[in-house]
């Protein structure tokens, strides 16, 4: 797998991630969704810098311009419900895509710091072919990103598969690694050092779909 650690190189992204880890800033829900949304299209713009292109010829009123567009057929797939700001983000930047919907969550066992990953929806078009862009802010442990691509296998081979993701831990990084064709890209805006006993990142942000959506059951 290729990591892209955008943090490493300073750019307007940090003022967004300072902004989406601030408890005061995060107290608004609207201008969080909106930062992860901003994280998103950069994010994008990076990506797709790696993307296939090919030659277009443009008609404008006074002549003809050959420019290179990207050639890939992409699918966007976010996981519910924390990862639907930052599809927007991308969706912004590849606004032909197909789109796709996948729910996972932690079902708590009886020790409360373990939990497993359920999976029980999921709506797409066809991935034979496809450049899939799996979209989710934050990379803990791993477990639900792995969870989510062994669910998504039945439904086709994607050519390549890109991973999106604002917040990871190293081992969430690592993990992951393990589990995906080699040839995987994850783009994510930093990575911090460590998880703490219920498996969440440290120093991180809290809960991205609660702060997106607020507390949920």
């Amino acid at each position: 797998m290729i990591v892209r650690h955008l943090l490493k190189q300073n750019s307007v992204l940090n003022t967004f991630l300072k902004e989406i880890r601030n408890q005061d800033i995060q107290k608004d829900s609207m201008r969080f969704r909106r930062n992860l949304e901003r994280i998103g299209e950069i994010l994008s713009y990076e990506l797709s810098k790696e993307l296939e292109y090919s030659k277009e010829t443009t008609l404008t009123v006074l002549g003809e311009k050959k420019l290179k567009v990207h050639s890939n057929d992409i699918i966007i797939c976010s996981i519910l419900r924390a990862g639907l700001p930052l599809h927007q983000g991308i969706l912004n930047y590849f606004d032909t895509a197909e789109n796709a919907f996948i729910s996972a969550y932690r079902y708590p066992l009886k020790n409360d710091n373990e939990f497993e990953i359920k999976v029980e929806y999921f709506a797409t078009p066809t991935l034979d072919g496809k450049t899939l862009i799996i979209a989710d802010p934050m990379l803990a442990t791993g477990k639900s990103m792995v969870t989510v691509y062994e669910a998504i296998k039945k439904f086709g081979t994607p050519k390549k598969i890109h991973i999106v993701s604002v917040i990871g831990s190293k081992f969430g990084v690592n993990f992951i690694k393990n589990h995906f064709p080699t040839n995987t890209e994850l783009w994510i805006a930093d990575i911090d050092p460590i998880l703490n006993e219920k498996g969440y990142i440290v120093p991180g942000l809290g809960d991205a779909g609660d702060l997106s959506y607020g507390p949920k059951l």
